[in-house]
């Protein structure tokens, strides 16, 4: 049985690592409120936006390039968004294993080739792909300390400028959808090309008006989409940066959650073998005490 002096000091420690993760969890509470604002007001944006979308390229009389699907997939890039810190429970994990069993079912032979690159935004991300020998094409750690809209802006134009040129063929984006503070859902989708059928909408106009609403465009419809795609495709990697960021926080306000109420578990553990300890010391003491009392009586 460990000493008293030994447990005494596990109690402690454990103590202030119960300090430690109740601080963590309130942290995470907080920044869970703003980005869990911040999703709530992209939301209704994103779904108009895919609306407005849907119509135009229904009504557009040229194909876009980035509609266009190319006679062959030779390169594929995956945007993968993880977290810059851990201490997230399976946040990070769950979703790079779904990475690797889609490359692993769709695109093995393209990592073989070295025709399958990788945009990995967040710290955890990119270790985690770079030690596996995947091939970054771009590696964004500490993208998570201050999110704005220029930054992923500037990550989705680089890559619309590389499709547009041929050096990728098609795009997916991989990220945890947030649904609950307990709750989220990974997600690896196409990004490009464009595919219509993947925008919401044009069936929620028919069946709210018993019809296809007709619209007067200017300056034309191919111009404006041609200004619109582009915006679409920011605000589709915005959106999925923001679920990702509520999702992160959840996912570590639950994990911290639970180390408070293990540490609370553990110190309960301890105090009881501590106090147990103790009294088996006591009665030792008093033992030793008596014998010694007879000792000198017999003496």
């Amino acid at each position: 049985m460990a000493n008293l002096r030994d447990i005494r000091n596990r109690i402690e420690s454990i103590k202030n690592t119960r300090q430690i993760t109740r601080a963590m969890k309130m942290v995470a509470a907080a920044k869970l409120r703003k980005a869990q604002n911040r999703i709530i007001a992209t939301r209704p944006y994103a779904a108009k936006m895919n609306e407005v979308v849907a119509r135009l390229i229904r009504n557009a009389a040229d194909e876009h390039e980035l509609l266009r699907k190319p006679d062959s997939v030779d390169n594929v890039l995956i945007i993968i968004i993880g977290s810059d810190r851990g201490l997230c429970g399976a946040f990070n994990n769950n979703l790079f294993k779904l990475v690797e069993k889609t490359i692993e079912a769709e695109y093995l032979q393209y990592k073989n080739d070295g025709t399958l690159s990788l945009v990995c935004i967040g710290q955890k991300a990119v270790k985690h792909f770079a030690k596996r020998n995947y091939r970054i094409a771009a590696g964004h750690p500490g993208f998570f300390d201050e999110v704005k809209f220029p930054q992923a802006s500037g990550i989705m134009n680089s890559v619309i400028t590389d499709f547009k040129t041929g050096k990728y063929d098609e795009i997916k984006l991989a990220y945890n959808e947030f649904k609950s503070v307990i709750a989220q859902e990974r997600i690896v989708e196409s990004v490009l090309p464009i595919d219509p059928r993947s925008l919401v909408g044009e069936e929620a106009d028919a069946d709210t008006y018993g019809g296809q609403k007709e619209y007067i465009y200017e300056p034309g419809v191919d111009e404006i989409l041609k200004k619109m795609l582009p915006s679409h495709l920011n605000l589709q990697l915005w959106k999925a940066i923001l679920e990702s960021n509520a999702a992160e926080q959840g996912a570590r306000m639950t994990a911290m959650d639970n180390a408070t109420e293990n540490a609370n578990d553990l110190q309960e553990d301890l105090e009881l073998e501590y106090n147990r300890a103790r009294q088996s010391a006591i009665t030792t003491e008093i033992s030793e005490i008596i014998s010694g009392a007879q000792a000198l009586e017999k003496a």
